[in-house]
């Protein structure tokens, strides 16, 4: 990834320190939030941000005294929805990192990520799965390499949205392997799934979380972990950089954001019940 988006990233999560320093001066502000529903909004079901919303949501709302409702969007849709939410900590957002690497990826991106949103907590950060379809005569990563390097064009990738970790964590390989393969782009990690299983597509680079209970079934096949070191998440199972790819490493990243100018007690409130919510043993 680019240094100018890996600074993008960081300054999101720096801006967290920041907020105490502004606390005194409004914490009565914060007093009377929650007093209605509140929205996660996130992209379509099924993959590892609606998963993530799903299990966060009910423990916030344990946590403030009021429901906490997941709205599935498409990705840029619920960005653009966020970005344009009364800044009152009614709408919030649950993204991955394609909230800052789609404006180097897109040009009908709306919004700006370091103005238009406030940082209210980091959630996940989970290895991806490099996953490809049975039918595909391959079973580790060296064999996928050599057998794609054969069919030039031939073979399909599926990946969320432009900027998803499923699309970062393909064009890494490719560059890094010199293969064509094709990508195929879809609303989310749901859909980009089950493309994968129905065979439409060859391989897939799915967040852990989305690739698990499809890797139970036998409807894939998982061949490495995209971290630097095995996961708990995938069992067993090697990292690409080890099985066949050195060096080569990617990783998702989930946040939860509110529009700019939403007040610090209420994002200070948000994040204290965001961090509880994480830490819960189940």
């Amino acid at each position: 990834m680019a240094k100018g988006e890996w600074r993008i990233a960081n300054g999101f999560f720096k801006h967290l320190a920041g907020l105490a320093l502004v606390l005194a001066a409004g914490t009565a502000l914060g007093q009377s939030f929650p007093v209605k529903p509140v929205r996660i909004v996130t992209t379509v079901p099924g993959g590892s941000q609606d998963l993530t919303a799903r299990l966060i949501a009910p423990k916030l709302g344990e946590r403030l005294g009021q429901q906490f409702i997941v709205d599935n969007r498409g990705g840029i849709l619920s960005m653009e929805l966020v970005a344009k939410a009364p800044a009152d900590g009614y709408t919030l957002l649950l993204a991955s990192a394609s909230l800052w690497t789609s404006q180097f990826l897109r040009d009908d991106v709306r919004w700006d990520a370091l103005k238009d949103y406030a940082p209210v907590s980091m959630l996940v950060t989970s290895p991806n799965i490099l996953v490809v379809h049975p039918s595909l005569p391959v079973k580790s990563v060296k064999e996928l390499i050599a057998f794609a390097k054969t069919r030039p064009g031939a073979l399909n990738y599926s990946s969320g949205q432009s900027g998803a970790s499923s699309h970062i964590a393909g064009e890494l390989f490719k560059s890094m392997t010199g293969v064509n393969i094709v990508r195929v782009a879809y609303k989310g990690q749901g859909p980009a799934m089950l493309s994968l299983i129905t065979g439409e597509t060859q391989i897939s680079f799915p967040n852990a979380a989305a690739a698990s209970a499809v890797m139970k079934s036998g409807k894939i096949r998982a061949l490495g972990v995209t971290a630097p070191k095995p996961s708990a998440l995938a069992p067993g199972l090697p990292t690409v950089a080890s099985a066949g790819l050195p060096g080569y490493e990617s990783k998702a990243v989930l946040g939860l954001f509110a529009p700019a100018r939403t007040p610090a007690p209420i994002i200070e409130q948000l994040h204290a019940a965001t961090v509880r919510a994480l830490n819960v043993a189940d």
